[in-house]
């Protein structure tokens, strides 16, 4: 299983919000110069995790994006499922399998799913940030 750029870029990024939680909003442009990602690509992703409920936006002069949680309530894993689709290492895994009473390989791709998301629930940003 390889994360794409949203997943890891989007991980850090939120990240970044996490290790300001608590002194108000962060703006895009901020968040973009401590993570040396682009400002449009970060709104891409920041939209889809105030989709999920993750973040929030303020607007105005003092505006930007915060957590809408604390960093030791948001695992690691919501952030990915939100910007890399559920995380599914094959298809079969959410359900579109024709033969997953048949198949010798289900129980391989069920067992690493299941590991790799209690992995990283097992993470939260605050975890992340006091590194």
């Amino acid at each position: 299983m390889k994360l794409s750029s949203k997943g890891r870029y989007g991980l850090k990024a939120m990240c970044e919000i996490a290790a300001h939680y608590g002194e108000g909003s962060l703006s895009l442009p901020q968040i973009a110069a401590s993570t040396g990602l682009s400002e449009k690509y970060l709104e891409q992703l920041l939209t889809a995790l105030r989709k999920e409920g993750l973040v929030g936006a303020a607007r105005g002069a003092s505006g930007g994006y915060f957590l809408t949680a604390p960093p030791s309530e948001i695992t690691v894993g919501s952030v990915l499922r939100c910007l890399e689709n559920g995380l599914e290492i094959v298809d079969c895994i959410n359900g579109d399998c024709c033969n997953k009473n048949g198949c010798c390989t289900h129980v391989v791709w069920e067992k690493l799913y299941k590991a790799i998301n209690e992995c990283l629930d097992s993470m939260t940003l605050d975890e992340l940030t006091e590194v």
